[in-house]
């Protein structure tokens, strides 16, 4: 056949043509280079096998796990459900052997129980359907290390110990939130108390002042009496300062015949102002008060005045004696019983300081009486003993003067300085036989110093 023939034949093949490929050496070469005669192999395409699947096993179908899942924290729940899933699918075609109760040896089941005898025969199909499942990668896994299908309990126990422990770490974290929790409303509950108080107090305040106000009600204001503050008229103003001159000062001004107590001029500078008083004029002037009682029983309380020696006699170094005050009350000499008296004053003189004790036999009490706020117990024990000697010793009669009350008078009137003591003690007296309370102040003590002069140099007590 002629060249042209052979071109031109469906059975010509012209000849390939060759192919110039330049190729780096890989000796990473620059300057060599190699031609290759034949082009480049390509890798042929490589069909995919189906295996043959049957449409009843649903369960076998294999299921790639979601990427979702693994961003959203959900991998481990899939993972132990698809586990749990697959175990249990393949525990349906694990063999059992038949099991057999001898009747013989069992005595012990009772005849209420129930024994159920299940036979399981292996079929062939059965084998070959067991054989056909194809399970996923991932369930193969879990499967094979968990020791197989024979150890199906103990892969769930363990995924059961895992999810028990994301349970313990939540409820730890939950109880911390809790404790938060507590401790907000713990403070929130302080908070409405306080804020509870300032409502209780305002809706208070408020219906105070809704409500009308009440009428004020003036308080009775006591009445002084006029007669222990009587004012000095400037006739007895102008004598009771002659008396106080110098030129009486060796001059008798006055005398007392009961009492045998003679005033001069000097013993009655004690009434000056910024004066201690003296026992002549503390002495002479109870006298007065007690003939005033006389003069006017009707306006004074029944009163027994010792002088300012009783109390000396009474309680002297040696101690308490009675023998030497025993014939100071006699009825010879009062004209009546000191137990049958309402009030016993009992000045008492304490070195540069005078006080009073009174023996209440109307309120059974005793009372001390002191300017400068002081206590004395042991004056008062001794006129209690007194008392009842006295009682005894003058009318037979037992006083148990064990539940008489012994009281250290506050809040009386009180001395400013130191030298109005005695005037102060007088003051007392003066008040309580006229059965007043004490109304008076340190300011009233030159008009009393005056006053108690005047009545010295009259020889009358008003």
């Amino acid at each position: 056949m002629s060249a042209r023939f052979r071109r031109y034949s469906p059975y010509f093949q012209a000849p390939k043509k060759r192919r110039f490929t330049m190729s780096q050496d890989p000796s990473n070469k620059p300057s060599s280079s190699s031609v290759s005669r034949y082009p480049h192999a390509k890798a042929p395409l490589r069909r995919q096998i189906h295996a043959p699947s049957r449409p009843n096993l649903i369960y076998a179908k294999a299921k790639k796990p979601n990427s979702d899942c693994c961003d959203n924290g959900k991998l481990f729940t899939r993972e132990y459900d698809h586990a749990k899933r697959t175990a249990l699918d393949a525990c349906r075609f694990l063999n059992r052997d038949k099991e057999t109760i001898n009747l013989e040896e069992e005595e012990a089941v009772s005849q209420d129980s129930v024994i159920e005898v299940i036979d399981c025969d292996d079929d062939d199909d059965e084998e070959e359907e067991e054989k056909d499942i194809q399970t996923p990668s991932s369930s193969s896994s879990n499967v094979n290390n968990f020791g197989g299908v024979g150890d199906t309990s103990t892969m769930l126990d363990s995924l059961s110990l895992g999810r028990e422990e994301e349970t313990t770490a939540e409820d730890a974290s939950s109880l911390q939130a809790y404790k938060k929790l507590m401790q907000s409303a713990e403070r929130r509950n302080s908070k409405l108390e306080a804020l509870l108080f300032e409502v209780l107090f305002h809706e208070k305040r408020l219906s105070q002042l809704r409500n009308p106000r009440p009428k004020h009600v003036k308080k009775p204001i006591k009445k002084v009496p006029h007669e222990p503050f009587i004012p000095l008229t400037e006739e007895e103003e102008a004598e009771v300062n002659r008396a106080f001159s110098g030129r009486n000062r060796r001059k008798v001004l006055v005398s007392h015949e009961s009492s045998n107590i003679d005033i001069t001029g000097e013993v009655l500078q004690c009434l000056t102002p910024s004066a201690w008083l003296n026992d002549e004029v503390i002495n002479l002037y109870l006298e007065l008060l007690k003939e005033r009682e006389t003069r006017e029983p009707k306006n004074y309380l029944k009163c027994h005045f010792f002088n300012t020696f009783f109390y000396k006699k009474l309680l002297s170094d040696s101690g308490y004696n009675y023998k030497a005050v025993r014939r100071w009350t006699t009825q010879r000499k009062l004209g009546y019983a000191l137990i049958d008296c309402d009030m016993i004053f009992v000045p008492i003189h304490r070195g540069v300081h005078w006080t009073l004790a009174v023996i209440n036999n109307r309120d059974r009490k005793f009372l001390y009486l002191d300017s400068l706020n002081g206590v004395d117990s042991k004056i008062l024990n001794a006129l209690a003993k007194y008392l009842g000697d006295e009682a005894k010793e003058k009318s037979g009669k037992d006083i148990d003067v064990s539940s008489w009350e012994m009281e250290f008078l506050k809040g009386i009137p009180q001395q400013k300085n130191g030298y109005d003591c005695g005037m102060f003690m007088l003051k007392y007296i003066d008040f309580f036989s006229r059965g007043l309370g004490l109304c008076f102040s340190q300011e009233h003590m030159p008009y009393f110093r005056q006053r108690t002069a005047k009545e010295i140099l009259k020889l009358r007590a008003e």
